[in-house]
């Protein structure tokens, strides 16, 4: 993209307690057009799933930014992480000239945060995987935890974070202290408690585990179709390719977002399942 473009306002951000909600917005001069959808699982507790989508003029800059928050005992860390974490991100003096090291220091900030503001937010904690792009151009995606982003080209599902499990961060539990239960029927979990080897706040844990996000860049050329935003929710009953298939058919990015959540239930996903998908083109 050549020129910097406006941008739509309306139905932007959101998340949280409503039992489902689906949005989208664009780009009126460029190609870019997101949409996004989230339905609370059957489990007996309130939706932890928090999100943003939104796209914003910074610095004589277009940003896109989108954020998939999962949360666990409690939507209070995902609902903090909603409203600071792009934020802080932005804060960095050097974002423009070195987004990947800002972006790994606003998660750290932030999730220093949330650890000072226990007593406020509680002892939960929440997964991230968080989408930058810069004037349709540049991507960068990061996460902490088990909430993935999956980006399309020409067709080819590819996955664009690291999935951060208690078996394949083993040695770095033990060594902090921790160990992970691998219980019959069950999956692993850090000290018989959690599925993720890293995660914001969890005060109780935190000594076991990191919130050091993973980050990749990539460029935005004809041959990028869309990027897929989604939680775990998602993740567990639908391989990445599926995904791919099911959002490439479908031109409106609302649409493929709720076509995704709608095809995770009819799979009997039981977690909060939330979506965004990012057309670029």
């Amino acid at each position: 993209m050549d020129s910097l473009c406006c941008f739509n306002s309306a139905n932007q951000a959101g998340g949280g307690r409503s039992s489902s909600s689906s949005g989208k917005g664009k780009s009126y001069l460029c190609p870019v057009k997101y949409g996004f959808s989230l339905v609370k699982g059957r489990a007996n507790h309130p939706m932890e799933d928090f999100h943003v989508a939104k796209i914003i003029q910074n610095k004589g800059q277009e940003l896109g930014l989108f954020a998939i928050y999962d949360g666990h005992l409690g939507d209070s860390v995902p609902a903090y992480l909603q409203k600071h974490l792009f934020s802080n991100i932005l804060k960095e003096e050097d974002f423009w000239t070195d987004t990947n090291s800002s972006i790994i220091k606003a998660y750290e900030t932030t999730d220093e945060a949330i650890l000072s503001h226990s007593s406020d937010l509680g002892v939960g904690g929440s997964t991230a995987v968080t989408a930058i792009l810069l004037n349709n151009q540049k991507l960068w995606v990061a996460n902490v935890g088990d909430s993935r982003a999956v980006l399309s080209r020409r067709g080819e599902a590819i996955q664009m974070t690291i999935d951060h499990e208690p078996n394949t961060e083993r040695g770095i539990i033990e060594n902090k202290g921790g160990f992970v239960s691998n219980m019959p029927g069950d999956v692993a979990r850090v000290n018989g408690q959690l599925a993720v080897s890293r995660a914001f706040g969890d005060k109780n844990l935190k000594s076991h585990l990191r919130s050091d996000p993973d980050i990749r860049h990539d460029e935005i050329d004809s041959d990028t179709e869309f990027l897929i935003l989604a939680s775990d929710g998602l993740w567990k009953v639908m391989a990445n390719q599926e995904a791919v298939d099911i959002a490439k058919k479908i031109k409106d990015p609302q649409k493929a977002a709720k076509q995704l959540t709608a095809e995770a239930l009819n799979r009997e996903s039981k977690d909060d399942i939330s979506c965004i998908v990012v057309r670029f083109k």
